[in-house]
C-alpha cells in the first residue's frame, strides 16, 4: 500500500462544551485526541487546528492553521493537511474529527482505496475519509473562488465513494458534541472495560 498519512481535524469552538477544546476533554483517563491517535495507528499524523498551537504539545505533532482560507471551515483544515502530506511522499490523507474517540482501528485498510468516506447506520461520514493528495489542486481552486464551502460537495466533485461499516449499537463515528455525549462516551468506555474483565 501507497503511504499514507493522517489529519485530525481538531478546529471548532464547541459552544455546547463551554467553548473548550473538545479533543482535549478526559476520556478514560487520557484526553480524547491522545486515544484517536493511538487508534489510528499511523506514524505522520497533524493536528489541524487555528489558534494558540502550544495547547497541542503534549502530543508531539504538526500543528496546522487554515493560513490564508481561515474561516471557511474543514476545508481549510483539509487543504493544510493535504499540502503538508505532498512534501511527506503520501499518496491520501485519512482525515478524522477530534471528537471522534471510538474510531475503529486499521481503518485505512477498511477504506483504501482514495477516494473514501466511511458510512454507519444509515449516515455518511465526509470527515472520516481517505483522500488523495492530489486532489489538493482542486480543493486550492475552490476555496480561491466565491462558491459553496461543505465538505460533501466537495467530496462528491471528485468521486468519492462511501464504505459502509453497518448498523451497530455502538457506532464508532459517533460525535461528542454535548455533556450528555461525553457522559454516554465514558459511560461506554466503562461498560467496555467491564466486558473485557469479564
Amino acid at each position: 500500500m501507497s503511504k499514507i498519512a493522517a489529519l485530525v481535524l481538531a478546529g471548532g469552538s464547541a459552544r455546547r462544551l463551554g467553548c473548550l477544546d473538545k479533543p482535549l476533554l478526559d476520556l478514560g483517563g487520557q484526553p480524547m485526541l491522545g486515544r484517536i491517535l493511538g487508534r489510528l495507528g499511523l506514524p505522520d499524523i497533524a493536528i489541524s487546528a487555528n489558534g494558540d498551537p502550544d495547547r497541542f504539545a503534549a502530543f508531539d505533532r504538526p500543528v496546522l492553521d487554515d493560513g490564508a482560507f481561515v474561516g471557511q471551515g474543514p476545508l481549510a483544515g483539509l487543504l493544510a493537511g493535504l499540502e503538508w502530506a505532498d512534501p511527506l511522499g503520501a499518496a491520501a490523507l485519512l482525515t478524522i474529527p477530534g471528537d471522534t474517540p471510538f474510531v475503529p482501528t486499521r481503518l485505512v485498510d477498511r477504506l483504501a482505496p482514495a477516494p473514501a468516506c466511511a458510512a454507519s447506520n444509515g449516515r455518511i461520514h465526509h470527515l472520516v475519509a481517505l483522500w488523495p493528495v492530489s486532489c489538493r489542486h482542486a480543493l486550492r481552486a475552490l476555496l480561491a473562488t466565491p462558491g459553496r464551502r461543505d465538505i460533501r460537495h466537495f467530496a462528491e466533485r471528485i468521486g468519492m465513494r462511501s464504505v459502509d461499516f453497518g448498523a451497530m449499537k455502538h457506532d464508532p463515528f459517533t460525535n461528542i458534541n454535548t455533556p450528555e455525549e461525553l457522559a454516554a462516551a465514558r459511560a461506554m468506555l466503562g461498560e467496555q472495560g467491564q466486558e473485557g474483565a469479564a
